[in-house]
């Protein structure tokens, strides 16, 4: 809105002419998306305990874990608003990209509504059916990704698959890239969903790792700074930049809510959207490889549950970890749950540097 209202008066006052500049705009879609978070969040709190809508402790989780029962939840609906007005006040909405972003924000948002709904207000523990869950991510998944095939053979979208350290070896996948995005996207939000278990800690990371696209995008769409680091230009990404600015900021006003002791969790809602659009950012930047180490910790939570299922079932019962995800491990150990979020936080930054070295070394 204000991008449009903005700019054409550059023609009356010079200083109007600021507005065109995405870094300008991503600084403004961030500081926006903040105050929203910290000027909403306390009415949001006070409107959850209100209706009661209150989190439900898994009882095999940690025991620790059940003084939290009650805590408000769906607090992903404030991270989503957050993050969406700021685009609409400050975005070049005619930019297809931005437009696929917050579309996959929202229904992705959607089907973590459903499950968080039928966890807190149906009373079903387990909310939606793990398979049944499952099958809509595919769907949803592939909804996007038929979008991106169809802009791939009208021109919008690159359908090569970019590859790390390969200068030259960029294969054309055509229809065959749709599975692929079907699994980074499916992957990315289930890695984000089993994150989210410590205050704060699903929050964190996400912040981080959007500061990391952040750079990412801008790079993607800036001609001298694609073609100095060698990797794959893409025009349109330039103003993804003001989105994510938006979705740091947005994690960051709810991380004061959110850190220890928290006030209210973001639930399925939050961890569902988030991760789907880290991974559908990745995706539209080309750099689907850099996600596995921007998002090396989310990795390694998935991870965790995957081989401690996989070798509780070949061995008859026997366990690699304590309690998989990997932060419950360390919380059976004695960590305490400070020092586990603070600790992963550190992790990430770690993971989230390397991967912009990465760049320079191409």
């Amino acid at each position: 809105m204000f991008y449009y209202l903005l700019v054409p008066l550059k023609e009356y006052f010079i200083f109007f002419n600021v507005f065109r500049y995405i870094t300008v705009r991503t600084a403004l879609a961030g500081i926006t998306a903040l105050l929203i978070c910290l000027f909403l969040g306390p009415w949001l709190i006070k409107l959850l305990k209100k209706y009661q809508i209150g989190e439900e402790i898994r009882p095999e989780g940690p025991e620790s874990h059940f003084e939290k029962r009650g805590t408000p939840s769906m607090g992903g609906i404030l991270i989503i608003s957050s993050t969406i007005i700021p685009v609409l006040l400050w975005g070049d909405l005619g930019n297809t990209y931005v437009r696929l972003a917050m579309a996959t924000m929202l229904i992705f948002g959607l089907l973590g509504f459903w499950d968080d709904f039928l966890k807190i207000i149906e009373k079903k523990p387990k909310g939606l059916i793990i398979r049944r869950k499952f099958v809509f991510q595919i769907v949803l998944s592939g909804v996007v990704g038929l979008i991106l095939v169809y802009l791939g053979l009208t021109g919008e979208f690159n359908l090569h698959l970019s590859l790390p350290f390969f200068k030259k070896w960029a294969p054309y996948l055509g229809w065959f890239y749709l599975p692929w995005i079907i699994l980074i996207l499916v992957a990315s939000s289930n890695s984000v969903n089993l994150a989210d278990g410590l205050d704060g800690l699903a929050t964190g990371l996400t912040f981080i790792s959007a500061t990391a696209f952040l750079a990412l995008c801008y790079i993607a769409g800036h001609v001298l700074w694609s073609e100095y680091l060698n990797i794959v230009r893409v025009a349109p990404a330039a103003e993804l930049t003001v989105f994510v600015g938006a979705m740091a900021g947005a994690c960051l006003g709810f991380l004061w809510y959110n850190c220890h002791p928290a006030q209210i969790f973001m639930g399925d809602v939050g961890a569902l959207s988030l991760g789907a659009t880290i991974g559908l950012i990745a995706i539209l930047i080309k750099q689907e490889f850099l996600l596995f180490m921007v998002a090396g910790v989310f990795i390694l939570e998935a991870l965790s549950v995957l081989l401690q299922v996989s070798y509780f079932k070949l061995t008859g019962g026997k366990r690699i970890f304590k309690m998989a995800p990997l932060h419950h491990h360390f919380e059976l150990i004695g960590w305490s749950e400070e020092k586990i979020v603070i600790r992963f936080w550190i992790a990430a930054i770690i993971f989230a540097l390397f991967s912009l070295t990465t760049l320079k070394l191409r």
